[in-house]
């Protein structure tokens, strides 16, 4: 299997991308462990919780309630058993499917597992599914994905006080 679940502390879970187990070894063997990122969930949509509006940024997020809007995430997006998305499109680095999508997918990692839904086409670089999951659409394999996803916007200065007398005026009043 491509993706593995390890409970590590109290804060939850961490995903794996690979193909070997990770496992604690002792021995010192002379090609290092195949995986290549690690993800972290910092934001759980819980469920029962039913959000609508624009959800992006940085880190890991978990919908277990319903979301609907737009979604574009640089990190992992998790839609657990119990989630429903509907999204005209998804974008994400990694995209982990146990629930309910409706909408385009673009990452460069998707994984539909057994209890998985997908209404809507996927482009992806690397992409894996249960037995049992479900696709209504099509998929796109590509070397790499051009997610568009922006970098983080540059911190803005604080605003210089007004120079406009009667404008000073009335922000002291």
């Amino acid at each position: 299997m491509l993706f593995e679940t390890h409970n590590d502390d109290k804060i939850g879970r961490t995903l794996s991308w690979g193909s070997k187990p990770m496992s604690k070894r002792n021995d010192q063997s002379s090609s290092p462990p195949s995986v290549q990122t690690v993800e972290r969930i910092t934001t759980v949509l819980g469920a029962g919780l039913v959000w609508q509006g624009a959800l992006s940024g940085s880190g890991g997020v978990r919908i277990e309630g319903t979301f609907e809007g737009q979604i574009a995430v640089k990190g992992l997006l998790v839609v657990g058993e119990t989630g429903k998305v509907t999204c005209d499109h998804v974008r994400a680095v990694s995209v982990i499917v146990a629930g309910a999508v409706k909408g385009n997918v673009s990452a460069q990692k998707v994984e539909i597992r057994s209890t998985g839904r997908v209404w809507g086409d996927i482009v992806t670089a690397a992409f894996a599914t249960e037995e049992g999951a479900f696709l209504r659409g099509q998929i796109r394999m590509e070397d790499a994905v051009d997610l568009g996803l922006d970098p983080a916007p540059a911190p803005v200065a604080p605003a210089a006080a007004p120079s406009d007398p009667a404008s000073a005026e009335l922000s002291k009043g």
